[in-house]
């Protein structure tokens, strides 16, 4: 179990450095974290973009432009192309996204020719050091699959069990969450969750245990659980919490990060290399968190 980030930290300066490559680079919040990766032996970075701009950022905030591979790229759609191709062709192992929007990177890892595409789908993983509870968890999707069907619910939680794998936790726990603990017709979220339970117990997802539905308060609270005369595998030591939709899923994490303080880091599950993808706003800590994951997913090879 990895209770913190810190936890994760140490655990991936075991694997480091591993060779990343970062999206447009440009902007000190980036380079702030891929220098203290570089820093900690997680990462060597090649850094793709606007080279002029990358240096004089770099030399603004102390950072000695010659410890990296910096490769001109002015135009963000071929920044996020050669970036992606770096990894494609193995000369990184990790993919990062700096000041450039989601769509456009997206773009690039879905390309048939030079894209990291695999035959599984593309999931987001938001990762959040919570205070009061005792392990980092999860909740997917935030970013990616807006309103997913049943089989597509299947494929995220997979994705994330994988994940959990690469992490060293050889069976998380996964709640799918509803409004209500109880099968409800009128609410189709409780329907899927209920599928998802019997097929984790049938073995068509696998890797993990997964229970639903379930509602928020009795997947993390044991004791909440057992006042409604709930008897759950997973209630009160959940890993990942699965959301119905896109919706639910991000305005839960941002929550949690902007009202609770959470810590968050985040990466994009499915593809041949691990993405870190965060927003843009979030801070160079939680790039520097979300770089220690790739590291780990990294050293277990595509999944």
């Amino acid at each position: 179990m990895l209770r913190t980030f810190d936890e994760v930290l140490n655990k991936a300066k075991d694997y480091g450095p591993k060779k990343m490559a970062v999206a447009s680079a440009g902007a000190e919040d980036v380079l702030k974290a891929v220098e203290a990766a570089r820093k900690e032996g997680l990462t060597d970075s090649i850094l793709v973009g606007d080279k002029k701009e990358i240096i004089q950022i770099a030399e603004k905030m102390g950072i000695n432009p010659a410890n990296y591979e910096i490769i001109d790229k002015p135009d963000k759609t071929e920044t996020a192309r050669c970036a992606v191709e770096l990894v494609r062709n193995k000369k990184a192992s990790i993919l990062m996204k700096g000041m450039m929007g989601t769509a456009r990177l997206l773009q690039a890892v879905l390309d048939k020719e030079i894209g990291l595409r695999t035959n599984r789908m593309l999931s987001h993983a938001y990762v959040l050091e919570v205070k009061g509870y005792d392990r980092i968890i999860t909740i997917t999707d935030g970013a990616m699959n807006i309103k997913p069907d049943l089989n597509q619910k299947a494929q995220i939680i997979q994705n994330a069990i994988y994940f959990y794998h690469a992490l060293g936790i050889e069976k998380p726990k996964v709640a799918a969450l509803a409004a209500v603990e109880l099968v409800n017709p009128d609410m189709p979220a409780t329907i899927d969750a209920a599928c998802l339970a019997k097929m984790s117990e049938r073995g068509q997802i696998i890797g993990g245990i997964v229970d639903g539905p379930l509602a928020f308060d009795n997947a993390i609270s044991k004791k909440a659980a057992l006042h409604k005369g709930i008897e759950s595998p997973v209630s009160g030591e959940v890993d990942i919490l699965l959301a119905p939709d896109i919706e639910a899923a991000n305005i839960f994490a941002k929550g949690l990060v902007y009202l609770a303080k959470a810590v968050p880091a985040g990466l994009l599950l499915g593809a041949k290399a691990p993405v870190v993808l965060v927003s843009r706003s979030d801070s160079a800590e939680s790039k520097l968190y979300s770089i220690a994951l790739g590291v780990l997913m990294s050293e277990m090879g595509e999944l």
